[in-house]
């Protein structure tokens, strides 16, 4: 009897295991299309906005539906953005990688995937955080998939611009999942977002131009050249300057929050003119490093500053 018991225990080991396997080859496979980088640091200010929402914590399970809510809308969107160009990710180096170039997945499982994951996230903020953070979500994945990634990419060199809109909506998002209104204190977030990508993609564009130019991808050093792209890239970093200081204009922060956005805003500054006064591929780099760092740093500094005194 004790025999024949682990005999028959030992294929159904085999047979688990095997399963467990199969499904971290999928997951490997699957969690490429959803951007993990780009959907942590829109996961991440999302969470800044929900903690600055709220003098005291963040209740746990709020904080735990909005997190899965928005990543899995966002990792759906940039699925999405991964199976709309997956002909031009061929081509560029960054991207040919990707598992839609590379054969991994097929445009139906990328289909798939994707409208279960959007479709389990929306669901998930609608039932466990409120509608209107479902709404704004749904609206923020409709900007970026559809707006941005078909219609404005493809068609003008302020694609960024106009498009970074819909990377601007976490810290909203964030605010919205907490009290259910969306505030001036949110709407600031917002527009430091907003002015910071155009420079942020912009060096990134930069010093892959080439690679945009092959593919007819009209990016504003392909279309203005590069003094015309360094000289935007000057303009909106001062403006984003202007917008990193607002929330200690209106209140909403305190000292350490100002002496560190000074800091991390003058050292911003310093990429940007060294880069603006003599261009290299290597700087442009560098100046597209540091811009995460800058902001994933800004808003770690409006979270220290908001709980400092509690």
């Amino acid at each position: 009897m004790t025999t024949q018991k682990y005999t028959n225990e030992a294929p159904m080991r085999i047979i688990i295991t095997n399963q467990i396997k199969n499904l971290m080859h999928q997951f490997k496979i699957f969690f490429p299309l959803c951007k993990p980088r780009v959907t942590s640091l829109i996961v991440f200010t999302a969470l800044i906005g929900m903690f600055l929402a709220t003098p005291n914590m963040v209740p746990l399970p709020l904080l735990l539906a909005t997190t899965i809510g928005i990543a899995f809308a966002s990792g759906a969107a940039a699925a999405f953005n991964c199976l709309i160009e997956h002909k031009i990710d061929a081509v560029m180096a960054r991207t040919r990688a990707r598992p839609l170039p590379t054969g991994q997945v097929s445009s139906m499982e990328t289909m798939i995937f994707a409208t279960l994951l959007g479709l389990t996230g929306l669901t998930i903020l609608y039932i466990y955080v409120n509608p209107l953070t479902m709404w704004l979500t749904l609206a923020t994945f409709v900007g970026y998939a559809v707006i941005y990634t078909v219609f404005l990419k493809p068609a003008t060199p302020m694609n960024i611009v106009i498009g970074g809109a819909s990377g601007a909506m976490p810290p909203i998002l964030g605010w919205a999942a907490m009290t259910n209104t969306v505030s001036p204190e949110s709407l600031i977030m917002f527009l430091i977002i907003f002015a910071w990508t155009p420079p942020h993609f912009w060096a990134l564009a930069l010093y892959r131009r080439e690679e945009y130019a092959k593919v007819g991808m009209p990016m504003l050093p392909v279309t203005h050249g590069e003094a015309f792209t360094l000289l935007h890239i000057l303009l909106y970093t001062i403006i984003l300057i202007v917008v990193s200081l607002m929330p200690y204009g209106l209140g909403m922060s305190g000292m350490i929050y100002l002496v560190s956005v000074i800091i991390l805003d003058a050292i911003f500054l310093a990429y940007v003119i060294t880069l603006y006064k003599k261009y290299s591929d290597d700087l442009a780099k560098r100046t597209f490093r540091y811009s995460i760092i800058y902001l994933t740093l800004l808003f770690a500094a409006l979270l220290v500053d908001h709980y400092w005194l509690m």
